[in-house]
Parts: structure tokens; sequence; C-alpha cells
């Protein structure tokens, strides 16, 4: 039995767990939690349920095999390189230029993610993920070193004073007037259970706002603001403009990738550039840049 403090105050029921079963994967967690087998002041529980002080959380006993679970832990050379891709950090948050590939979480086929891999670069701290990146994607992921700086900056996504700005490579010539897509999007869950996002009027609201870097007939490169953060909202905009990004399996024109493979191009061509802070009790106002990767570099000459 685990009773609550300030410190798990409204924290996600499932985010509690994987902090607290840290040798445990998440799948058996969401299990246990299904179950019933997890209690939340004697009742069940969904892994949403947010925490308040004084809750008592009953723990099942669970075993892992240790070994195994060492097995399953980012390399001491995996750890070294996401070291050296730290570009920010004070006593509060920390920014890392996380490489194309390298999958957020860990899941379903997935060993680890980078916040196993971060919570073991600084053990001993409350790490957590402020934001999320596609597994393809790269470029600026913000962790908060500790709780209050979490929720100081979730406030920030959610009142928009936080700036998310993204670099991509479409298909096709970007029209220079195109600079707002405001289309809402839907999550659907295809007969092979793949999970993806379509543009549907009966979706959650979704707005992105576009400035071209360059233009040219095979590619443009492009500016992405997100003003909402809704899953793979840039990828699915562009797919509904006519203008999919280079290297996209899911949303992707495969003629259009072939095209771009032939330069070299063998990753998803977004990239999380920048992001934009105020100033707070954590924070001074500040622009952090995520350098570009080189396979942007060699396609923008002129940038």
């Amino acid at each position: 039995m685990i009773e609550i403090s300030s410190g798990q105050l409204n924290q996600r029921l499932d985010n509690f767990l994987f902090k607290t079963l840290d040798s445990i994967p998440r799948t058996r967690i969401y299990r246990i939690i299904r179950k019933g087998e997890v209690r939340v002041n004697k009742k069940r529980c969904k892994p949403e349920y947010k925490l308040q002080i004084g809750d008592l959380v009953r723990i099942p006993p669970l075993h892992f095999d240790t070994e195994k679970r060492e097995s399953l832990q980012p390399s001491k050379r995996l750890l070294a390189e996401l070291g050296d891709a730290i570009i920010y950090e004070n006593e509060h948050i920390l920014v890392l230029n996380k490489p194309a590939g390298l999958a957020v979480h860990s899941g379903s086929g997935i060993d680890y993610g980078v916040i196993d891999a971060m919570r073991l670069l600084r053990a001993g701290e409350d790490i957590e993920l402020v934001h999320r990146l596609d597994r393809d994607t790269s470029g600026c992921l913000l962790f908060a070193r500790h709780r209050q700086s979490l929720l100081a900056l979730q406030s920030m996504l959610q009142d928009k004073s936080m700036r998310k700005n993204y670099c991509a490579v479409v298909k096709g010539s970007w029209p220079q007037d195109l600079n707002e897509i405001r289309l809402p999007l839907e999550k659907i869950i295809l007969p092979n259970g793949e999970r993806r996002m379509r543009v549907d009027d009966a979706g959650k609201p979704a707005h992105s706002r576009v400035q071209l870097l360059q233009g040219g007939s095979k590619f443009s490169i492009i500016k992405v603001e997100l003003i909402t953060g809704r899953t793979h909202q840039i990828r699915v905009h562009c797919q509904a403009q006519g203008h999919e990004i280079a290297g996209d399996d899911k949303y992707g024109d495969a003629e259009f990738n072939r095209s771009m493979r032939q330069l070299k191009i063998k990753r998803l061509m977004l990239h999380a550039a920048s992001l934009e802070l105020p100033h707070s009790d954590y924070t001074r106002e500040m622009v952090i840049d995520a350098p570009l990767p080189n396979q942007f570099k060699k396609l923008m000459p002129n940038l």
C-alpha cells in the first residue's frame, strides 16, 4: 500500500506505476490495472485516473527476472550518445536532441525508450517527459527534472505560451500562400490493429502554422509551428494538402519516397527544430535549437 503525497498530486495512475515498478514491462502494468489487481482506495481505477493526496494505492506482489531486465536496457554506447545529445539543461529542465529511429517509450516490440535511458543517465532524479515525438522524428525533446517543473511546463503547452517549431521536407512545390492549416483530426484503428489519424470533421481541432523556407518542383522545405499537438498532426496535415513528408511510411507517397531514396534520403524528414520557452520560475525566456541532421543540411544549401 502506498499513500499518495503532494509530489504525486494529479499524476496519472499508469505513469505513477511505470516509475514505481520500473523493472516491470509496461504491458504487464496495464494488464494488472485492467484486471483490477491495482486498487486505489479499494476500488478499480482506469490508467488515466489522476492521483489525489491521501489516495491509497494497492500494488500486487510482482516479480520480473533481473537478468532479463538488464538485457532490455539501453547499451552503454547509446547512453553515452544520448548524454552527448543533451543540448540544454538547468536544475529544472533538460532538452535532448533526440535521434531519429529511437522511440520515446518502450512498448510492443520495443524493449526501451528514450525516457528509460534518460532515467538511467539521471539516476535519482524525477525525470519525466513533457511531450512526445514520433519514433522517426528527430529533434528537441523536453524533460522535467522534478514534479513542479513538469506541471509548469505542461501548463505552458496547454496555454500555448511554449512554442514548438519543426522542419519538414515535403513533396512538390509548397504554395507560398499556404500558411495556415486548420483540419480536425480523428484517431482510427485499421483492421490489422494499427492506429492512424485522419482528417475528419468529427475529430479534434488541429492547427498548424506553416512558413515556406525553400521551394522546388520536386520537394520543398517548410517550417511548421504546432499550435495544437495532435498525434501525427504535421504528417497528416501535409498529406491532406497533397504534400506528403519525405520518408513517411505511414502517411507518405511511395513514389516520392523512392525518388528521395535516390538522393540517399532514407528517414522521415521531420525534425523538431526548436522550442521557444517563456519566462517562468523554471526557465528564462529563451529559444532552444536542435541542430539540423546531415540529411537535412545537404538538401538545404541556402539555409
